[in-house]
């Protein structure tokens, strides 16, 4: 696969134009989330569904050096990324059809050591953690490298030299943060276009229909600055180089499951107003809660792109079924509203 050709617009998703004239995407504007690949997930599941995702035209593949130290004995990463090498080595010519996102930064020094102690961002791990997510992969290139999340016990000029480099060397095609604060991105930008290198144009963040109440700390605020704000979507509006990715977009499985509440930081009114908005919504179009929130996120301004975490094949229809769908203007005006 030519490294150009493949990275140079990473993040378009072509659209075609139905018979009433609504942009319908012709492909999911969704990603696979492969976090749970080789662990919770086991390989026959996980094939099937990357097989799956990549007959109905998905493209992204996302997943990290350190999924899924929590779900494996060893208490270290690499089982989702090691499962992608064979899957791709047993689909010859996949991967002219796919892009690879990976991550650095959280991987585990010794077992289960995170957050107390993880890899970070120093140079040398950033150079050796792509490598070594090139060789489980068995790829000569990623497509998205992110930074799982920030370091601020190293120099950020030396770190945006190393993630630079790599591109420059046509190991990487494009960069992105996630779990970091906005101001940082900036000032990586800033610190990137002074040393001549590519700088970070990507920003991959929790994101929903639902929102928290601010400054809330818990288990839904395990990063800091691990969700989008309405300063983060204004930043990518303004900015057609910037994507935004979103993880848990369906609050696993909130939006359907009684099973499944909504934590203590998601109980006020906002919700109450939003989970009726989106009731309504959803019994106007013959959708599920979970399809139109998706479409609601992928339809936006700026468009999001979910990260689909599924485990089995109707959890996956329903995320590309919710990708592929477009809402009449005053139905998805009837959701922003409620905000």
């Amino acid at each position: 696969m030519n490294t150009t050709t493949t990275t140079s617009q990473p993040f378009d998703h072509p659209t075609t134009t139905t018979s009433t004239g609504d942009a319908a995407p012709s492909t999911p504007t969704v990603a696979l989330g492969a976090m749970l690949f080789g662990t919770t997930i086991d390989e026959p599941t996980a094939f099937d569904l990357l097989d799956a995702y990549v007959d109905a035209g998905g493209v992204w593949i996302d997943t990290a050096d350190c999924y899924a130290f929590w779900a494996d004995p060893s208490g270290y990463g690499g089982q989702s990324e090691e499962l992608l090498g064979r899957w791709l080595k047993a689909r010859p010519g996949v991967r002219d059809r796919v892009r690879i996102a990976t991550k650095v930064g959280c991987e585990c020094v010794t077992p289960n050591s995170w957050p107390e102690v993880s890899e970070g961002l120093a140079p040398q791990v950033i150079r050796d953690v792509a490598e070594q997510s090139l060789r489980r992969m068995g790829i000569d290139h990623i497509d998205l490298y992110w930074a799982h999340r920030d370091d601020r016990d190293v120099d950020q000029a030396e770190n945006v030299a190393a993630f630079g480099a790599l591109v420059a060397e046509g190991k990487v095609g494009r960069l992105g943060h996630s779990n970091t604060a906005l101001w940082r991105t900036e000032r990586a930008r800033g610190l990137a276009a002074g040393l001549g290198v590519a700088g970070p144009t990507a920003l991959q963040l929790r994101y929903s229909y639902l929102q928290p109440r601010p400054m809330v700390r818990g288990r839904d605020h395990d990063h800091r600055f691990g969700f989008v704000t309405d300063e983060v979507l204004d930043y990518a509006a303004g900015d057609p180089d910037v994507s935004v990715w979103a993880y848990s977009p369906l609050m696993s499985g909130a939006y359907e499951r009684a099973d499944r509440p909504v934590s203590e930081a998601f109980e006020h009114v906002g919700t109450t107003r939003r989970l009726a908005a989106l009731a309504e919504v959803a019994d106007a179009v013959g959708h599920s809660r979970s399809e139109v929130v998706l479409s609601w996120m992928t339809g936006g301004t700026p468009s999001i792109t979910p990260i689909l975490g599924v485990s089995d094949l109707d959890q996956l229809a329903t995320g590309l079924a919710g990708a592929t769908l477009v809402l009449p203007t005053e139905l998805r005006a009837r959701l922003e509203d409620a905000w």
